[in-house]
Parts: structure tokens; sequence; C-alpha cells
């Protein structure tokens, strides 16, 4: 691509992160990591220095790619805090929200219409309910044994009290022990991420509302700026929080036609986990709503690899929603197994966590899809992916049970 034909010099990117209580600097550091990584394997250049612009978080990025000079400003659009609120909870009340989130995915019918999509992200959901479970059994019975075996040498009411007394001790002291080491596990992670929205039965909580429209305040001024794009990417289970943050920007406000271009990239989404469930009214309005619009141009990145997402699943055809005049998103597969090494994919491929955010991340052999290129390369998501069929194998078939837009 010459210079003369160069359609973006300047660029906005807005990264919703998934439920991370991680602060934004982790994914500044992945991409200065990772863009080194492909510049390397793939030719062109990147460069980072501190964010230039307004905003809290954020990084600058100066580009050669295609032989193109490219700047643009990646923020991160920042509700880590809410995450971290939402995981202060004790052990007991751990255990409560996990009975609370299971029942509601299993008496709602959630779970069953789920599995049906992809088994590999219900496994994932599913995980830390058996995984706290078995800590829960691990607990009791340790503490019968200590129990029985005081009660061995102090017969009656006494040993009784002083058993069980020794044995509720070891007991938390074992529960504890699994909540300290939970970065290995990731067991108590899991199960705050999947009760955040179903505490709500899909509903976003009002917190969550007010800070999208801090997002969409955010976005709307960038869409005022003398740029060529704004890119808008969700990843994971900020792709539904990006999904409605859109809509109301395009309901509040009329998109110029000589501003910049709009585009909405959504990696390893999640969709289905809340817009399967009974009180998710407003995502499943903004899903039909974003289906059916021309800006901005949409497009869903999954891999069957990764087991934490709903991998080439529409999310508005499954959730049941999608209109008779629906365009987007575009539906296509990264393609981990063919654009990463056998040796990379031998080191990954049980790395579910770590895979899951391979979409930010370095390829062997980047087939169509290259996060750096489209963050801080010379074309517009648009321009780069028009005309581009859509994953053959993507699931389209509507399997939700509620599909009401309204209460």
């Amino acid at each position: 691509m010459s210079e003369q034909v160069q359609r973006v010099k300047r660029r906005r990117v807005f990264y919703i992160p998934g439920y991370d209580p991680f602060h934004p600097r982790r994914y500044r550091e992945l991409y200065r990591k990772e863009s080194a990584a492909q510049s390397a394997i793939s030719g062109y250049e990147i460069a980072l220095k501190p964010k230039q612009g307004k905003g809290p978080y954020g990084w600058h990025v100066s580009a050669k790619i295609d032989a193109c000079d490219v700047e643009s400003e990646i923020e991160v659009l920042y509700w880590a805090d809410m995450v971290k609120s939402s995981m202060n909870m004790g052990i007991a009340a751990t255990y409560a929200v996990l009975a609370q989130t299971a029942w509601i995915y299993i008496s709602s019918g959630a779970l069953w219409r789920l599995m049906r999509l992809r088994k590999g992200p219900v496994i994932a959901a599913l995980y830390p309910v058996g995984f706290l479970l078995v800590q829960a059994l691990l607990a009791w019975l340790a503490a019968y044994g200590i129990a029985s075996g005081v009660q061995m040498f102090v017969p009656g009411l006494v040993g009784k009290l002083i058993g069980w007394t020794l044995g509720g001790v070891l007991a938390y002291g074992i529960l504890d022990f699994f909540r300290r080491k939970d970065n290995k596990f990731f067991a108590y992670y899991l199960m705050h991420d999947y009760a955040y929205s179903a505490r709500t039965r899909g509903a976003n909580p009002p917190e969550l509302e007010a800070r999208m429209e801090e997002f969409v305040a955010r976005i709307s001024e960038a869409l005022e700026a003398e740029i060529d794009e704004v890119l808008v990417i969700g990843h994971s289970s900020g792709a539904h929080i990006g999904v409605s943050v859109l809509a109301d920007l395009l309901r509040s406000k009329e998109l110029r036609a000589d501003g910049p271009e709009l585009s909405f990239l959504t990696l390893g989404q999640v969709v289905p986990m809340v817009s399967f469930l009974p009180d998710a009214w407003r995502l499943r309005a903004d899903l039909a709503f974003m289906a059916v619009q021309e800006r901005p141009f949409w497009v869903d990145v999954t891999a069957p690899g990764d087991g934490c997402a709903f991998a080439l699943c529409d999310p508005v055809s499954v959730t049941g929603v999608a209109p008779a005049d629906k365009k987007q998103p575009l539906v296509f597969s990264a393609a981990f197994t063919q654009s990463l090494s056998p040796q990379r994919w031998g080191e990954l491929r049980w790395r579910f966590f770590r895979l899951h955010f391979q979409y930010l991340c370095a390829f062997d052999a980047p087939k169509d899809y290259d996060y750096f290129q489209i963050t801080a390369g010379p074309m517009t998501l648009l321009e780069r992916y028009h005309g581009r069929p859509p994953s053959k194998s993507r699931i389209e078939t509507p399997v939700n049970r509620f599909r009401s837009l309204a209460p």
C-alpha cells in the first residue's frame, strides 16, 4: 500500500476488557511485548510511548506498516474497579453466590441451551462450581476426621466440642488455602465472573450502566476529532458491554458523514452467557439493533481452540434476535491451529486462560487476523475485511429460550 492511497494515518482505539481486576498497565505491557514479537515476524515497525491525549489509561503507538506511517492512540475503558469490588467477598459469601448462580442458570434452562452451542465455555463455567465443591468436600472430610479422632480419646460432649472446634479450624484453613492460591486455580475468579451477570439475571448492574455512559461520552468525543478511524474493541465480557455502548452511542448521536470511520471488533466473546439469561432484555435489544446498522462495521473473531469463548457462534443469531434484514456481524475464526506453529500450539493448547488472550498476541504465521495490523495499520476494519466471507462452520441456530427485547 502506498502513501498516496493510505486510508488511516491517525486512529483512536478504545479497548474494553473482560471481567478483569487488573490495572490497564497489564494490557499496555502485553501490547508492548507482543507487538514487538509480531513486528519481528511480519516485518513491520511498532513503537510505544506514553499516552498523548486526555483520559487516564492508555498508550500511543507509532507504526510503519506497508511503508505507511500510522499514529494510534489506544485507551483502556476502565471498569476493573467494579470487578475488584464484586470479587471482594469471603469464603461463605462465595459459596452463597455459587448456589445462586447455579440455580439461575439451571432453573432458567440457560445452561442446557448453552451446551447446545459450545461445550467448552460451559465446561469453563462449570469448572469453578465443581472445584469449589471439591474444596468444600475436602474441608468437611478433614474436619470429620479430626472430630472423630478426638472423640476416640475424649468421649462425650467435651470430646465433640473439642473435636469439631479443631476440625472447623482445619476446614477453614483448607478453604482459605485454596482461596489464597486462586491465582493458580482461578475457581473464585471464574465464579465471581459468571455471578456478576447472573445475580441480576442478565441485566446490567446500575454501577456498570453508569460507567457505560462514560464510555459513550469518551467515544463520542473521539468521533469529533480530526482522525481517520475510531476503533472499539470488546474482549470476552467486554464484547457485550461494547455492543450496548455502541448501541447507546448510535441512538444518541448521528454519525458525521465526513467524520472518522467507526469500527467495532469483538474478540473471544461470551455474549450468550448473558443474552441467554431471562432479564437480559437490554442486551438482546442492543444485539438486534446493532445487527441492522451500516456503521460501525462489526467483526466478531473467535477460535475453536479457545475453550473459554463461544467460538464461531453468531451472537445475534444464536440469541434468537436476528432481524430479517440482519447485516452484521462478520463472524470468522482466528484459526489458532493454523496461525500458531505446531510447537507453540503444543505449548498453549492446554493453557485455557492464556489462549483466551491469544487474540491480543503475536502469531507465528498470521492469516488474515493480525491484532497489530488492525490497531496500528493503515487500513480501517471495513477496508481490511470488506468482502471477506464468514467462516462456513459458524453457528447461527437460534437456541435461546428468552428472546424478548423488553420487560
